[in-house]
C-alpha cells in the first residue's frame, strides 16, 4: 500500500496536470464523454484539485468520477471545505469508495492500515457533499469478509448508497483464483437471496460499468454484481481505456498492453498525431481479458488505475 504524499515516480516521469488534461481534451474530441480520475489513492496526489477544477472546461466532458478509498474525503482544504465538498464544487459528479468489510480488524488486515473510521468519515462527507451518485465497492475475497455482506447491504440501505460486489481479479497478484480465496459472486447472490428472498433483476439499468443490478425485494435498494472472472460475456459491452501516470494508455485491465503516449506527445506530436494514437489503441483492445489464462501481472492495480 502506498504511503500518503509519497512520491512513487521521479517527477519527470509522471504527466503533468497539463498533458493529463491535453490528452484528455483530445480523448473527448474523439467521443469519450466520461473521466474517472483513479489510483492507488488519487487524493494523495499533489494539488490535486486543480486538476479537477480543470475537467469541466473540457467540451464534450459530461461525466467526471474519482475511485478513492475515502479516507481522505473527510481532509479540510486551503479554502475552509472538507474534501468531499470541494470535489463537488469543482465539478465532480459521482464517487466510489472502496469498502470491503465494516470490521475493523478485516478492513487493517485487507488494506494494511487501521484506517475504517477515516474511511467511514469519508463516506459520511461524500454524503453530505451532495454527490449525484455515491457508489461503495466490495471486492470478494473468501476467508476474509464473507460474514460482512449482508452488513454492507444494511449500512448501503441506510443511507441510499448503491453497493457493488467485485470479484477478485489476478491485477496485482496472480495468487487470487484458489479455492481458499475466490469468491464468485453467484454465490453471494444466493447467501443475499437467502437472508432478503429472490433479488430482482434489472437488466436495463446502467451505469458506466459492467455491474449486473438488482434490487432487494420490498425495499428499493439496488446492488451490483461484477463478475469479471465468471461471467463470460463481461468484456462484451467494454468501452475504456486507462491512462497511467506515466503516460500508458492501456486498452485493457486484464492485458499487458500498454502504448506510451507520452513519449510521443514529449516528442512533439501535435494534436492529430495524438488523435491517430487513441486510435490505434482502441484498433488493439482485445475481445476478451486475459485473467482467465494464467495471468501473471506486470504492474500493481495502484500503478495502473482502478
Amino acid at each position: 500500500m502506498p504511503r500518503e504524499l509519497q512520491e512513487w515516480l521521479p517527477r519527470e516521469d509522471v504527466l503533468t496536470y497539463e498533458e493529463t488534461l491535453r490528452l484528455i481534451r483530445i480523448a473527448t474530441e474523439l467521443g469519450v464523454s466520461k473521466v474517472r480520475i483513479t489510483g492507488g489513492e488519487p487524493l494523495t496526489r499533489r494539488d490535486v484539485l486543480s486538476l479537477f477544477r480543470a475537467l469541466p472546461s473540457i467540451a464534450g466532458l459530461d461525466d467526471i468520477g474519482i475511485s478513492t478509498n475515502g479516507t481522505l474525503l473527510p481532509r479540510p482544504t486551503t479554502d475552509g471545505l472538507t474534501m468531499a465538498a470541494a470535489l463537488r464544487a469543482a465539478g465532480v459528479q459521482s464517487v466510489n469508495v472502496s469498502l470491503d468489510t465494516l470490521d475493523p480488524e478485516v478492513y487493517a488486515q485487507t488494506t494494511g492500515r487501521d484506517y475504517l473510521p477515516q474511511a467511514l468519515a469519508g463516506i459520511e462527507a461524500a454524503i453530505a457533499a451532495g454527490f449525484p451518485q455515491i457508489k461503495l465497492n466490495c471486492v470478494l475475497m473468501r476467508g476474509r469478509n464473507e460474514g460482512q455482506f449482508i452488513p454492507l447491504v444494511e449500512y448501503a440501505a441506510a443511507r441510499n448508497l448503491m453497493l457493488r460486489f467485485i470479484e477478485l481479479m489476478p491485477v496485482s497478484t496472480g495468487d487470487v483464483l484458489h479455492e481458499d480465496n475466490f469468491l464468485p459472486v453467484a454465490e453471494v447472490r444466493r447467501g443475499l437471496e437467502a437472508n432478503y428472498g429472490p433479488l430482482i433483476p434489472e437488466p436495463t439499468f446502467r451505469t458506466n460499468g459492467p455491474s449486473s443490478y438488482y434490487k432487494i425485494p420490498g425495499r428499493g435498494q439496488r446492488i451490483g454484481f461484477i463478475g469479471a472472472m465468471t461471467n463470460l460475456h463481461f468484456c462484451e459491452s467494454c468501452n475504456k481505456l486507462r491512462l497511467t501516470c506515466d503516460g500508458k494508455l492501456r486498452p485493457c485491465l486484464g492485458s499487458y498492453l500498454e502504448f506510451d503516449i507520452m513519449k510521443v506527445m514529449r516528442a512533439g506530436a501535435d494534436d492529430a498525431e495524438l488523435r491517430q494514437f487513441f486510435l490505434d489503441v482502441v484498433e488493439r483492445k482485445p475481445e476478451q481479458h486475459d485473467f482467465r489464462q494464467n495471468y501473471e501481472p506486470g504492474r500493481m492495480m495502484v500503478a495502473i488505475g482502478g
